[in-house]
């Protein structure tokens, strides 16, 4: 049996709480702002207005969101994390991935930026179906995160520059999609980088419902 997202929770939070100043600091590679510049055209083409951001962080790509026009919404597990948001001016909350409190089909679109990795293959499928829940019908996901090529496995990462180590589940390719396919129609996958900085950008859309 392998780990459980209940188990590795405690440890994650403490990593990113004392990691939250030095992470609120550092700019964001090229790459990244045109995955959610991408997204948020995707976004807006569908006349999408409310995005929530889950393992949001110190709050940086909500901001842009916010800034952007939407109507933005930001969890992070880590108190600290959140705080940051709040700094920012963002509606935050302290939450984890298996406890969204939010009303069902309340969002036209989440986002999750290398979040989702930390959580094991065990509680996936879990996370994934709070996820779609909460989208309306034709909603759609941003589900991006590193993995593939090198990266595989579960467990502690080695070289972690947190503290403690943080757990993460590496996935290949065709792995990752199958597990948004159980759910979710696939809009896009693409990989950016290589080696250990090889990200898996995933796309996907609840299905509208049958007959509207």
């Amino acid at each position: 049996m392998g780990a459980r997202y209940d188990e590795v929770i405690g440890s994650l939070r403490t990593a990113y709480d004392s990691g939250a100043e030095r992470r609120d600091g550092v700019g964001k590679q090229g790459w990244k702002l045109a995955e959610r510049a991408a997204f948020l055209d995707l976004v807006r083409s569908e006349g999408g207005r409310r995005l929530l951001e889950i393992g949001a962080g110190t709050g940086q790509d909500s901001l842009y969101f916010k800034e952007s026009g939407l109507d933005v919404v930001a969890v992070d597990l880590s108190p600290a994390m959140v705080a940051r948001c709040r700094e920012k001016g963002l509606e935050a909350f302290v939450m984890d991935f298996l406890h969204l409190d939010f009303a069902p089909e309340s969002f036209d679109a989440v986002y999750a930026m290398n979040c989702l990795l930390h959580v094991p293959d065990s509680d996936l499928p879990a996370v994934l179906e709070a996820v779609r829940g909460l989208l309306r019908p034709g909603g759609v996901f941003f589900f991006g995160v590193y993995g593939g090529g090198v990266l595989l496995g579960e467990g502690p990462y080695d070289g972690d520059d947190h503290e403690p180590p943080r757990f993460f589940s590496f996935r290949g390719d065709e792995e990752l999609q199958e597990f948004g396919r159980r759910l979710f129609e696939v809009v896009d996958f693409h990989v950016v980088g290589a080696g250990k900085q090889r990200f898996q950008s995933l796309t996907l859309r609840r299905p509208a419902r049958v007959g509207a």
